[in-house]
C-alpha cells in the first residue's frame, strides 16, 4: 500500500538519526549570514564521499593514462551530484523522512528489502575503498605492512564514537577541517606540478571518444561511481533534518535555499579536489610518458623525484590519510541511516560500524593475502564500478518521490526538473550497460 508521507512536525515518529534530529537551533530572526552559518555543515559531510580514496585511484588512473581528457567526466559527474543532492535535501526537508524511510513507506516489504541489500552493497564497496586507501597511506607514511594497516582501520570506530557523543556540530567541524587540509595539500601539489592550463581547460569539453574506447569508458564509469555516491543520497536526506527549522512553508523554502548553498559550495570544493588529482596525474606522469601510474603507492614514489620537490610525496600521503579517515565518519552515519530507515532496526553505533568495517576488511584481507599488494588499486577501482551499478537503485526512487505531489505538495519537482532528473538516471543506466556490452564483446 502506498501511503503519502506525512508533513514534517516537531514530534515526528521514529525520526531519522534520532540522536541528532533537530539538535541544531535555527533562530528565525537571525541575519542572513548567521543563518547561512547555522545551516552550513551537512553539505560538507556529503562532499566527503566525493573525495574519498576511491576517487584517488580512478582519477590517478584516468590522468596518467589519458591526460586531461577525462576532466569532462569529472565535471559532469560533479554536476550530476549537485543536482541529485539538491533533490535529496529537498526530500528530507519537505517530508521529514530520509530516502530509506520513504522507500519503506512507499514500496512493498520485498522491494524495500532488495533496495536495502543494494544500498548495503554500495556502502560496503565504498568502505572497502576507504579501508584500502587509509591502509596505503599508513604504509607510505610509516612503513606499516598493508595487511596491518587494513586491520588498524577497524579501530577508527573509536574516533567515530567519540565524536558522535559530543554533538553533531563537532562532527561537522572535524570533517570541514580535514576537507580544508586536503584542499590545501592539492593546491600545493598543483603549484609545483605546473600543469598546462590551456590543455586542462580543453579537457573539460565532453567528447565521444569516451564511449568508443572500452578502457577509457571503464575509468569514466569508475569516476562516475566514485563521484556520485548512492549512499550519499540517503545520508543527505537525513542530516539536513539536524537543523531545527520551522514547519511552515516559508521555513521550508528558507531551509531549502540554505541547504542548496551549503551543498553546492561543499561539492564545488570536491570538484576542485577531484579535478586536482586528475590534473596532477596528467601533469606529473602523462606528459612525461608515464602512462601506467594507476597505483596510489606508485604515484607516491614518483611524485617527489618527478616534480623535484621533496615534500610532494609526503603531502600526497597525508592528504590520502585525511581523505580515508574523513570518509569513515560519513560511512558510519550512512550505514546507520540506511539500516534504521529500511528495516526500522536500531543498532548501537559501535556495532553498526563494526559490521560495516568487517564487510570491507574481509575482502581486502583476502585479496592482499591471495593476489598480493599490487592488486589493491585494481580492487579500489572495481569497488567504484560496483558503486556506479548501485546508483540507479537510489536515484530512481529519489526522482520518483520528489516528483510526487502527494508527498511533496507545492515543492514537487517542476516539469523541467523532472526531465533533467530522468535524463540523469537514464545516463547512469546507459553508461553502465555500455560498459557491460563492451566488456562482453571483448571477452
Amino acid at each position: 500500500m502506498r501511503v503519502p508521507l506525512p508533513p514534517i512536525t516537531s514530534a515526528i515518529r521514529n525520526p531519522s538519526l534520532p540522536e541528532a534530529h533537530r539538535s541544531i537551533p535555527i533562530v528565525s530572526t537571525a541575519s542572513w549570514l548567521r543563518k547561512l552559518f547555522a545551516f552550513a555543515g551537512p553539505g560538507y559531510l556529503v562532499a566527503v564521499g566525493y573525495m574519498d580514496p576511491g576517487n584517488w585511484a580512478t582519477d590517478l588512473a584516468g590522468g596518467s593514462k589519458f591526460g586531461y581528457r577525462l576532466l569532462s567526466v569529472v565535471l559532469i559527474s560533479n554536476l550530476m551530484a549537485m543536482f541529485l543532492q539538491a533533490l535529496s535535501a529537498k526530500l528530507g526537508i519537505v517530508t521529514g523522512r530520509d530516502l530509506a524511510q520513504a522507500c519503506r513507506e512507499h514500496y512493498s516489504r520485498r522491494t524495500s528489502f532488495l533496495l536495502w541489500i543494494a544500498c548495503e552493497i554500495a556502502i560496503a564497496a565504498c568502505d572497502l575503498a576507504e579501508v584500502l586507501g587509509s591502509a596505503v597511506a599508513l604504509q607510505l607514511l610509516f612503513g606499516l605492512p598493508l595487511l596491518a594497516g587494513v586491520l588498524i582501520t577497524a579501530l577508527d570506530v573509536l574516533i567515530v564514537l567519540a565524536l558522535q557523543g559530543r554533538g553533531f556540530r563537532l562532527i561537522e567541524a572535524f570533517v570541514i577541517t580535514l576537507i580544508a587540509s586536503i584542499a590545501a595539500c592539492f593546491a600545493y601539489e598543483l603549484l609545483i606540478a605546473r600543469p598546462i592550463w590551456a590543455d586542462a581547460a580543453r579537457g573539460f569539453v565532453p567528447h565521444l571518444e569516451v564511449l568508443r574506447n572500452r578502457e577509457m569508458l571503464y575509468i569514466a564509469i569508475s569516476i562516475l561511481g566514485a563521484t556520485v555516491m548512492p549512499h550519499n543520497l540517503y545520508l543527505h536526506s537525513s542530516i539536513v533534518q539536524t537543523r531545527a527549522f520551522g514547519s511552515g512553508l516559508r521555513d521550508k523554502r528558507e531551509a531549502l535555499h540554505f541547504a542548496w548553498i551549503d551543498s553546492n559550495l561543499a561539492l564545488g570544493i570536491a570538484l576542485f579536489i577531484n579535478a586536482a588529482i586528475l590534473v596532477l596525474a596528467a601533469a606529473a606522469f602523462h606528459t612525461r610518458g608515464l602512462h601506467d601510474v594507476a597505483e596510489i603507492s606508485g604515484a607516491y614514489k614518483l611524485l617527489s623525484p618527478v616534480l623535484g620537490a621533496s615534500l610532494a610525496s609526503t603531502v600526497f600521503a597525508c592528504a590520502l590519510l585525511a581523505s580515508g579517515q574523513n570518509s569513515t565518519l560519513t560511512g558510519t552515519l550512512a550505514g546507520q541511516i540506511v539500516m534504521e530507515g529500511f528495516l526500522d532496526i536500531r543498532l548501537k553505533p559501535w556495532l553498526r560500524r563494526l559490521i560495516t568495517r568487517a564487510l570491507a576488511i574481509i575482502p581486502a584481507v583476502l585479496v592482499i593475502a591471495i593476489a598480493g599488494e599490487e592488486k589493491v588499486t585494481w580492487l579500489i577501482i572495481l569497488s567504484q564500478v560496483i558503486l556506479s551499478f548501485q546508483l540507479p537503485f537510489a536515484v530512481i526512487p529519489l526522482v520518483q518521490f520528489t516528483s510526487d505531489r502527494n508527498k511533496m505538495g507545492e515543492f514537487c519537482n517542476s516539469r523541467a526538473t523532472v526531465a533533467v532528473a530522468w535524463l540523469v538516471a537514464a545516463a547512469i543506466l546507459f553508461f553502465n550497460f555500455e560498459l557491460l556490452y563492451l566488456t562482453f564483446r571483448a571477452a
